[in-house]
């Protein structure tokens, strides 16, 4: 019989500490550190307390407790000393019936990781969704692993302990994220649709009204209606719209969603987390005959990367009324105008006005994305609570000095156009890390017909500049620009700088920000609260009705527009759970 929170809260310490046993590889000593803590309020909650114990105990301690795990199809699975735990888990993802040569393999990857960092490889080998890695993505995750550097796999074994524990913890409690799996696998099956060239590889790759772009919006119209939304449709411009009514005609509605394009070769949950979580949420309510003192409607946006057509946020952007008529006659890579990817898709150009919304006729909009970046990952946090999305400047930017011959131009002559924008590049890393939040990336450098012999005369940049205020970016430029100038005036070149995009910051809504930040709380998670150095579709909306986001834990060191992207079926019933407070704050305080 399944162990339920308050016997756990309620028992005396020792037999706590028994029905956690081997949550932790012989390890005792973190259950008995939080076991002062009772009462917990959730399974979160424990699960956020077990790993603060880990992340503030010492190195020597976290090292004990890697060395504590036994390697993967290693020594003690074959003479069968594992512990009944390791043995599931191990069994579960086919360790066991390994052929000789993945064996082999993986006797090898264990050999060369132990040299290179003095402890076993550590992996969660239930996964993401809790049924099990296959044999090939355990040894490819091995591979890629046994290069990183030692300290962060050292923060990676740890991670991996931490979903090795929840997992075993949702064994003891017979719990099962019910919401979370359903998302997870909606977001599987969504993933089956991607563009020729990239399909036939594995990869995912969804650009604006493709065949596969249609598809995803159909998979995703039918399934909104499968969750029983009262109206769903496909716009002038591809977002798929879904509406649930309020319970008064009427009623104004809370607007949500996210997009459903990706990058090229990216990852699964990119956006379409913000789709899938507030469906969960309708289904819910659906099912349980419940209406809301307001309504809910989600948006798949059709286009937020800008991949096939350079119109970034496309979707959302129509929403506002702000869709370019010049954007109609960019033409893609095969020369294909996007009126006649419309026209060819069945879209009604000349419906796109009426896409625009009344912003009094909304409570406000709030979205829920995978983070995209490393925080809550390092700090074992599956939630994070949005305080602004950053203002960004973008240029485009040459140097020009004057190209010689690398054997006969003395070192104290040369007019290098290369080591100038290395130059400016470093000096953006120092600049950026002055200020809280602040980023500065030189993400492309080219010499121009550039030889091995020839000391460059012209090299090309871009530079890509953020903050959570305007005011911050604002500074950032200044001294970033002065820099290129100064430089430049130093070694004899000149340059030219075309600024490509100015996008002002995106600053939560109070009030929004903190009924997700209640919500949250309510799970028994820690609230933190951290900015978003992304873009998102949250920042159009901003631009008309008040907005505020919810960040949900990536894996694999919170990676994003990567096939590495991803989080787990736990974390996405955690947002399922936090979105549906939000949803019970807001009824709560309607009239």
């Amino acid at each position: 019989m399944a162990l339920t929170l308050e016997q756990f809260n309620s028992a005396p310490a020792t037999q706590a500490l028994q029905w956690l046993d081997g949550l932790y590889e012989h390890s005792p000593w973190i259950v008995e550190r939080v076991l002062p803590q009772r009462p917990f309020v959730s399974l979160a909650q424990l699960k956020a307390a077990l790993a603060q114990v880990v992340r503030e105990s010492s190195a020597d301690a976290q090292l004990d407790l890697i060395r504590a795990h036994p390697e993967l199809a290693g020594k003690a699975m074959v003479s069968q000393s594992l512990t009944v735990e390791s043995t599931h888990e191990q069994g579960k993802a086919g360790l066991t019936d390994c052929s000789p040569a993945e064996f082999a393999r993986i006797q090898q990857l264990n050999s060369d990781y132990n040299a290179r960092f003095g402890f076993p490889f550590i992996l969660a080998v239930r996964g993401a969704r809790g049924l099990g890695l296959s044999r090939q993505e355990i040894i490819d995750t091995f591979e890629r692993r046994v290069h990183n550097h030692p300290d962060f796999e050292r923060a990676e074994a740890l991670r991996n302990i931490h979903r090795i524990a929840e997992i075993r913890l949702n064994d003891k409690f017979g719990v099962e994220p019910v919401q979370g799996n359903e998302v997870w696998d909606w977001h599987e099956k969504l993933s089956q649709h991607s563009d020729p060239g990239y399909a036939e590889k594995g990869q995912l790759t969804v650009t604006y009204l493709t065949d596969a772009h249609r598809a995803c919006a159909q998979r995703l119209a039918q399934g909104m209606r499968d969750c029983g939304f009262d109206d769903v449709a496909i716009d002038a411009v591809g977002n798929v719209v879904g509406r649930y009514h309020a319970a008064t005609p009427g009623a104004r509605s809370l607007l949500t969603g996210s997009h459903y394009d990706t990058v090229r070769n990216g990852g699964k949950y990119d956006g379409r987390l913000g789709i899938y979580v507030p469906m969960a949420c309708v289904k819910a309510l659906a099912q349980a005959q419940r209406r809301l003192p307001f309504g809910i409607e989600v948006v798949g946006f059709a286009e937020e990367e800008g991949q096939r057509y350079k119109a970034t946020f496309l979707g959302s952007g129509a929403l506002i009324g702000d869709f370019k008529p010049a954007w109609l006659e960019q033409k893609d890579a095969d020369g294909v105008t996007m009126r006649e990817a419309m026209q060819h898709a069945g879209l009604c150009v000349d419906d796109i006005p009426k896409l625009q919304r009344d912003p009094q006729a909304y409570l406000g909009f709030v979205e829920v994305h995978i983070e995209q970046g490393p925080v809550l990952n390092e700090l074992d946090l599956p939630l994070g609570v949005v305080t602004s999305i950053n203002g960004s400047l973008r240029y485009l930017g040459e140097v020009i000095g004057t190209a010689s011959h690398a054997g006969t131009t003395p070192m104290d002559r040369r007019r290098d156009a290369a080591t100038a924008v290395a130059e400016l590049a470093l000096y953006v890393e120092k600049r950026a890390a002055q200020d809280a939040d602040s980023v500065g990336t030189v993400g492309q450098l080219q010499v121009p017909n550039g030889s091995i012999n020839v000391v460059p005369g012209r090299c090309q940049f871009s530079l890509d500049l953020r903050a959570p205020v305007d005011s911050q970016r604002d500074a950032l430029a200044r001294d970033v620009l002065a820099e290129l100038a100064a430089l430049c005036e130093r070694r004899g070149l000149r340059y030219t700088l075309e600024e490509t995009l100015r996008a002002s910051a995106a600053p939560s809504d109070p009030a929004l920000q903190q009924r997700w930040e209640a919500a949250v709380q309510a799970q028994g998670v820690p609230v933190f609260r951290l900015p978003s150095g992304a873009g998102h579709d949250a920042m159009k909306l901003h631009e008309v009705m008040p907005q505020a986001m919810l960040f949900v834990r990536g894996q694999n060191s919170g990676i994003s527009h990567n096939p590495l992207e991803s989080t787990t079926n736990d974390d996405m019933q955690l947002a399922v759970q936090t979105f549906s407070h939000v949803l019970n704050q807001i009824a709560n305080d309607q009239p």
